[in-house]
């Protein structure tokens, strides 16, 4: 984590001498969303599971140092969304394209005789294993067939 706390500093320093050489307000908030936050969110699903609570305090102030510079479009908003809005994208491109690698690992659901609500998809995550942390299904998608 600190790695990539250390890397979106040197990224900010770039954002700063744009910003001293006059570059426009969206110009930078465009800057900044695509390298800072872009290097945050790179492969979230895999890796924000293992954030402890300390790590997304840390992401967490850097956003907010980050939104009272002026360098986000919208109000700040917490890590913990940020990782779970990626998680759902990830799902989403998942279920809607039929060649993705993953999508072989979800199965069609069962037919339910109770009705709880609907569902914006028909797919089943795989079953669980006792072995593997329940955090993300990436994770358990990957190790699923070394066991």
């Amino acid at each position: 984590m600190s790695t990539v706390l250390a890397s979106c500093a040197s990224l900010m320093y770039a954002v700063r001498v744009l910003r001293s050489h006059g570059l426009s307000e969206q110009s930078l908030k465009d800057v900044f969303q695509a390298t800072v936050v872009g290097k945050l969110l790179y492969c979230a699903p895999a890796w924000s599971g293992f954030c402890s609570d300390a790590d997304c305090t840390r992401l967490n102030s850097f956003l907010r140092r980050c939104d009272k510079l002026g360098y986000t479009d919208k109000h700040y908003s917490d890590i913990s969304t940020k990782f779970q809005e990626a998680d759902d994208a990830l799902f989403r491109s998942i279920l809607s394209n039929t060649s993705h690698v993953l999508h072989t690992f979800l199965s069609e659901r069962l037919e339910t005789t109770y009705s709880l609500g609907t569902r914006s998809h028909n797919k089943l995550l795989i079953p669980k294993t006792s072995d593997l942390d329940d955090r993300h299904f990436i994770i358990r998608s990957l190790y699923k067939n070394l066991y």
